[in-house]
């Protein structure tokens, strides 16, 4: 791979930043305040999404539009130092709609959904018009692996009805939250991996109950990492996403550029911890010395330096090798990036709030919020130790038994 981004990456990063430096920095404050208040979806997020929307900032994570969709067609390698730029402010992927749940959603419904499903549900999400959620963890099993998901989606005449719970179901609480992408067991007694599907279920479907919305790391999401109740929740058979049997073949689909997308973001907040810490440790003494004269510091800001660097490549490589072999066949970087990233992202975060003190902590920096998205991402899209397990068994299953200890030991004298 080219190490230098393209002309249509730098083109477009140029914009992504000038729109940030411009008009959703100087609103963090106004944000931060406004969901403190209560006030959800805050009230300039519409306006911001018009304009992003105006300068051709819109729908950037999805490489395959066709020529009648929004969007600026770009490969995974040309949007990922895009995605690291919004990864500095969580909030700011909504404004250009390449948000999670909705971009891994709409990347399904593109590549899967009937021409009906593609004009009631993905066109709006396109269109920024909705947003939308992913039904798939629970909180009764192991999700980590989906083949042992219960929810039960049961045919019943023209209807499947649904029955099952779910939980840390990101967005299911946004006001705009329309439509759940939910994957269930159809077949409970076929085949480990033909078990699933997937059904497209209206938010306003009766039976849909939204238990709560749990904190994380005792953080309040006001878009919400619900918990919902599906009981004897009833939709037409036409709301399967592609067959029956394929919700896992799907889920995979879904989950690698998703895992990318999120890593990309990582390499954002960390950054931006980075600068934080050294522009805190340049002003602040301890001893008669600048922190950024005393020797802990200097290496904290080293390997950080170095973490963000290794880190980056790997991205870059990942998304260079969906764009080139796909995600099937990427997956092992896909799951060693999102090892990587997640934990890089706490570390750092980790480092730069140790630096600040006890402000760190509080509210007046964004150390404390970028901390605790990056640990819950140690679980989102798979915990890191079932992405070991998948690096392991990729790298076992692929070794060549090409030397051995009789070639690399000395001979007997």
């Amino acid at each position: 791979m080219h190490f230098a981004y393209s002309q249509r990456c730098e083109e477009m990063r140029h914009k992504v930043q000038s729109f940030m430096d411009d008009h959703i920095l100087p609103r963090i404050g106004q944000h931060n305040q406004e969901i403190h208040d209560g006030a959800f979806p805050v009230s300039f997020m519409e306006d911001l999404k018009a304009l992003a929307r105006e300068e051709g900032l819109w729908n950037m994570f999805l490489p395959a539009l066709r020529d009648d969709e929004p969007g600026q067609a770009l490969s995974n390698l040309d949007y990922a130092p895009l995605a690291e730029i919004m990864g500095r402010v969580p909030w700011s992927s909504e404004v250009f709609n390449c948000n999670a749940p909705d971009t891994g959603n709409m990347e399904l419904l593109h590549m899967f959904a009937t021409p009906a499903q593609r004009e009631q549900w993905l066109n709006p999400l396109l269109n920024g018009e909705i947003r939308s959620a992913f039904a798939m963890t629970e909180p009764d099993v192991a999700s980590s692996d989906a083949t042992n998901i219960t929810t039960l989606i049961r045919r019943d005449g023209d209807d499947y009805v649904i029955n099952g719970r779910k939980w840390f179901i990101t967005n299911a609480c946004h006001p705009n939250c329309k439509v759940f992408i939910l994957m269930g067991k159809t077949d409970p007694d076929g085949p480990k991996h033909k078990q699933q599907s997937m059904v497209i279920v209206p938010r306003d479907t009766a039976g849909v109950e939204i238990v709560r919305n749990p904190t994380v790391l005792n953080h309040h999401a006001p878009e919400g990492h619900a918990e919902i109740v599906f009981r004897d929740v009833r939709v037409p058979v036409e709301n399967l996403l592609g067959e029956e049997g394929s919700g896992f073949a799907l889920a995979q689909a879904r989950l690698g550029p998703g895992r990318v997308h999120h890593c990309m973001r990582s390499i954002g907040a960390a950054e931006l911890a980075l600068e934080l810490m050294i522009e805190r440790v340049k002003e602040r003494k301890t001893f008669g010395k600048f922190l950024s004269e005393q020797g802990v510091i200097r290496e904290w800001i080293a390997k950080s330096r170095l973490e963000i660097e290794q880190a980056r490549l790997l991205v870059l490589k990942t998304a260079w090798m969906i764009d080139e072999v796909g995600a099937q066949a990427a997956r092992k970087e896909i799951s060693m990036i999102k090892v990587v990233a997640p934990q890089l992202h706490t570390r750092i975060t980790d480092r730069a709030m140790q630096a600040f003190g006890a402000m760190g902590l509080t509210p007046d920096t964004p150390l404390a919020d970028h901390y605790t998205w990056g640990r819950a991402l140690r679980f989102a899209d798979g915990p890191d130790e079932v992405h070991l397990q998948s690096i392991a068994k990729l790298e076992i299953r692929g070794h060549q038994a090409a030397t051995s200890l009789n070639h690399l030991t000395p001979p007997a004298r």
